[in-house]
């Protein structure tokens, strides 16, 4: 890597870490932290939105997709318009109305203790999980260009981001993801320009490549297959899994808070969303893009190498001097906003969730020094699962079967509250909703890890484990509240 690549990349990530510390003095109170006390524009926290959406994950998984195969994961971005609109619509004013920072403070005043703690152990599972993929897919690019040890860009790269993190709070990772956000944006439509450039024969060898080899299929349209990966199995997983991270998952409740308003909120929801599909549609280009640029050339791309390496392998031998830092930088940007959103919001469970509960006359002074500690204790979480995950041969499908088995459902426990239980007593919700979560988690535990459990394969795409999971603890709970007797019922409302 050229010296003037290493100067633009350590100024850019470099600027990044210092941009956030200077929000250090900003963050003198537990409700700054964990909200920036209400006070952020929506374009600022939209593009946070976005920012969390496109982590290095999409940087490298999406182009390594569409290099190995189709665009049939682009369906899952189709269905973000779906998930923003009932965001904007119905989840921003129901949680700004609530009381706690918490996405699953609600669920407890349903059903009881229990589905909080259920709900966000799930969630700081999912984020473990999360930042394990991201961090591991920041190490790919420098491992390539510096020879540099993984491990060792992994624990470094912690070190950078929760440096920031720790320091600024939420307020510092909202602002900096806005300023990521641009520049991964900036990188991917620069890259896909020059790749277009390069290509023998121009842009419409490419297309004609990948016309040809159906590169650019989204998938069997069959309406009853269920056991591949289809247009309407990833349509149905995304709905699903999209309402999910809009109406459950900590990451994006938060956000709701830190808007000046309800009606910057919602525009935060509409904005992060909906940008998310042309930059993502970037990526798939791309992908496509090096697909035929390496047919054409098949001398420039060494045998072996698996699909998530190659488009950090063209960045170093193919980009002029100067581009590569850039991109290189806008990658470490994606995974780096989306790495300290998780490390923020999982302490903000920690403190409201767990520690408020043993202790719930704390300081202001101690309620920070809790969100710091279980920053860094996440942080250091995520780094251990990053370097387990080495040797994982898709990154992405990793992420997607990790996330399915640990969300465990959430959605349909959250909607179960919020319409299938009616004004019926706490006995009865309660009841109901243990009784669908049980089942729940045995289907997508059936669905997502037949194989290591010795059960009979279930037929059914793992996409479909949080639809199936989510749909069974609604059904079966709005069923069993319908067949409890209801003579011990106080007749408590919500």
């Amino acid at each position: 890597m050229h010296y003037i690549d290493l100067i633009i990349f350590f100024l850019f990530t470099g600027g990044i870490v210092l941009y956030g510390l200077s929000f250090a003095r900003r963050s003198v109170s537990a409700k700054d932290f964990t909200s920036a006390s209400q006070s952020l524009p929506g374009w600022v926290v939209g593009m946070s939105i976005f920012a969390t959406y496109v982590s290095s994950i999409s940087y490298l998984g999406y182009p390594g997709k569409a290099y190995a195969g189709d665009w049939n994961a682009f369906v899952f971005s189709l269905s973000i318009p779906i998930a923003s609109y009932v965001a904007a619509r119905y989840f921003v004013p129901f949680y700004r109305r609530q009381w706690s920072v918490s996405a699953y403070s609600f669920l407890e005043e349903r059903f009881g203790v229990w589905a909080r703690l259920y709900a966000s152990a799930c969630y700081l599972l999912t984020q473990v999980a999360r930042m394990g993929s991201i961090l591991y897919l920041l190490a790919l690019p420098m491992n390539v260009l510096m020879g540099w040890e993984i491990h060792t860009v992994i624990l470094v790269t912690s070190i950078a981001i929760l440096l920031y993190a720790i320091s600024g709070g939420i307020r510092a990772v909202v602002w900096t993801e806005a300023v990521q956000g641009i520049i991964l944006i900036g990188g991917a439509l620069l890259c896909l320009a020059l790749l277009l450039a390069y290509m023998p024969g121009g842009p419409k060898a490419a297309l004609d490549i990948a016309i040809a080899d159906g590169k650019m299929s989204l998938g069997s349209f069959s309406l009853t297959d269920v056991s591949t990966s289809t247009f309407w199995v990833c349509m149905i997983y995304g709905i699903f899994i999209n309402l999910q991270n809009y109406g459950i998952d900590q990451n994006y409740v938060q956000r709701y808070h830190t808007a000046a308003s309800e009606r910057e909120a919602k525009k935060a929801a509409l904005f992060g969303g909906y940008l998310f599909i042309p930059v993502s549609l970037v990526f798939f280009m791309i992908g496509t893009a090096l697909y035929a640029y390496y047919k054409l050339q098949p001398g420039l791309l060494p045998g072996g190498l698996l699909p998530d390496y190659v488009f950090p392998y063209f960045i170093v031998n193919q980009l002029p001097v100067g581009l590569t830092g850039l991109l290189i930088a806008s990658i470490f940007a994606a995974g780096m906003s989306t790495v300290a959103t998780s490390i923020t919001s999982s302490a903000t469970i920690v403190l409201t969730d767990y520690y408020k509960r043993l202790r719930p006359q704390t300081s202001e002074r101690e309620d920070i020094t809790v969100l710091k500690g279980s920053c860094l204790i996440v942080g250091v979480l995520g780094a251990t699962v990053a370097l387990a995950l080495v040797n994982v041969e898709s990154i992405l499908d990793a992420w997607w079967k990790l996330s399915s088995i640990f969300s465990g459902g959430m959605l349909g426990l959250f909607l179960l509250g919020i319409i299938g239980t009616g004004k019926v007593g706490m006995k009865r919700r309660k009841v109901a909703a243990m009784t669908g979560v049980l089942c729940g988690f045995l289907v997508i535990a059936w669905i997502s890890a037949d194989t290591w459990l010795g059960l009979p394969e279930s037929g059914i795409h793992e996409y479909m484990a949080i639809v199936l999971g989510t749909l069974t603890i609604f059904l079966i709970g709005f069923a069993v509240t319908l067949l409890l007797p209801k003579g011990s019922d106080t007749g408590i409302k919500r």
